[in-house]
């Protein structure tokens, strides 16, 4: 008894499927050209005659043993270099030239920095003292450093440009420190309170002291806010001819 089949069964070794397959293909019409834009379409034929194997390999070039001399040309390799031989590297030429051990006697060379010399030691003119005590003087608490301040800027010249710099800064400093204390001395009138004016007082003589280091040791010192009453005192202030 055969087994049931569906119709999705198929069996590859049928011996009906080849002749049920030439039938379908025999049935079938071969497609015929359509005209394309108006005009008439012909099937095109291979005229090229398709090569067989053994002609192909007729029409090869015969093998070359590997072992010739002969050689491929390297891509790599200029075609000036292929054919050169090796050669030994060749030795640098030795400088002969040499430096002279000593500068020529007519190379100008500065005369020695003195070891005993120290930054702000020169002597000021007009003041004939040391430039760090010129510097330190108009920071000195009090009318004392107004004073000097004054009177180097009446006696030192404009070349003295550091020294200048620091009389004007401290005049100008001074006058800032007794129009502030005025205004603390009028509050303490008023309220009673001695308090503003006295935390007022301390912390301008710290700064007054701090001045007068940083000045003596040569310290770069600048006041931002008292740079344009310095301007106008150093231009007012003109040095005695």
């Amino acid at each position: 008894m055969e087994p049931k089949r569906s119709k999705y069964d198929t069996n590859p070794l049928d011996e009906g499927v080849a002749d049920r397959a030439t039938d379908a293909f025999a049935s079938k019409a071969p497609p015929s050209t359509e005209p394309i834009d108006g005009r008439a379409t012909r099937e095109i034929q291979a005229t090229v005659k398709a090569t067989t194997r053994p002609e192909a390999f007729e029409s090869e070039a015969p093998t070359r043993r590997i072992d010739e001399p002969t050689s491929y040309p390297s891509v790599f390799v200029p075609p000036k270099a292929r054919g050169a031989t090796y050669e030994s590297p060749r030795r640098p030429v030795e400088n002969i030239y040499q430096a002279p051990p000593v500068p020529p006697p007519s190379v100008y060379q500065p005369p020695p920095i003195s070891v005993a010399s120290k930054p702000g030691s020169n002597t000021v003119a007009g003041l004939n003292i040391p430039e760090r005590w010129a510097k330190l003087l108009p920071y000195v608490p009090g009318y004392i450093g107004a004073i000097a301040a004054v009177v180097e800027l009446l006696l030192v010249p404009r070349t003295e440009t550091k020294t200048r710099f620091h009389a004007a800064q401290g005049l100008a400093l001074q006058i800032t420190i007794l129009i502030i204390s005025g205004a603390f001395t009028f509050l303490t009138l008023i309220s009673g309170s001695k308090f503003g004016a006295g935390v007022f007082r301390f912390a301008a003589f710290v700064f007054l002291i701090v001045s007068m280091i940083r000045a003596f040791k040569g310290k770069p010192h600048y006041i931002a806010p008292l740079d344009s009453p310095r301007k106008w005192l150093d231009e007012k202030i003109k040095p005695r001819k």
